[in-house]
């Protein structure tokens, strides 16, 4: 039997760091877990993890430029440039003009590097197994706090902006009463808070105000 007495109670009291804290820290432990399997999954690849995360969002957005890689993965272009080279030696990915842009190169997939980047973007499946533990009301509230670290990330400048529906231009947050009370204009679709896109690939970066208004919309139930 166990015993608890209650004069022991305020030591945890006085000698727990705070719940921010210790959220704080296991999101670190996850963030080594990630790290770790990225690194490992790539080097049975031939890959760096950065040049896995190129081929993986070429696969879910389609050809792209230099540029546009190192915005939506939040790398250095020198960083991205260097992996860009190696891919294209390695015959995983082809540069030509961009139509849009005459003085960037386009970037496009090989055959062989569309095969590794599916792969590659199943590297996270280890996370999603966790997460997958967790009960649906759990994961809804984990998601719904992920969203808003997301963002306020992003607000500091260490998350790109891009991918997320509560900073597109075709997003309404909550227009409407009940389980899907926001909406997406590109589709005219209803969605509900839990539907939300994190990377969609047809997101539309809205201006930084409309942004905010857009955000402050998200918060604010209807």
């Amino acid at each position: 039997m166990l015993f608890m007495s209650r004069t022991s109670l305020p030591y945890f009291d006085e000698n727990t760091e705070p719940l921010s804290s210790r959220i704080a820290t296991g999101l670190h432990k996850i963030g080594l877990a990630m790290k770790q399997q990225a690194w490992q999954q790539a080097n049975e690849e031939g890959l760096s993890a950065t040049q896995g995360q190129i081929l993986a969002a070429m696969v879910a957005q389609g050809p792209l430029t230099g540029s546009e890689l190192s915005q939506r993965l939040g790398v250095t272009l020198p960083t991205i440039s260097d992996s860009v080279r190696v891919l294209v030696e390695k015959k995983l990915v082809t540069k030509s003009p961009d139509p849009r842009h005459p003085r960037a190169s386009l970037l496009t997939l090989t055959q062989k590097g569309s095969q590794l980047g599916a792969r590659a973007r199943s590297w996270p499946e280890f996370m999603a197994a966790a997460v997958s533990d967790l009960t649906a009301d759990e994961q809804r509230a984990f998601f719904s706090g992920v969203v808003k670290m997301i963002r306020s990330l992003q607000d500091q400048g260490l998350v790109p902006v891009g991918g997320m529906c509560v900073t597109c231009t075709h997003f309404r947050p909550n227009v409407r009463t009940g389980a899907a009370p926001h909406h997406c204009a590109l589709v005219d679709a209803p969605l509900a808070s839990d539907q939300v896109r994190l990377d969609c690939p047809e997101h539309e970066l809205a201006a930084e105000a409309p942004r905010r208004e857009l955000w402050e919309q998200f918060m604010r139930p209807a």
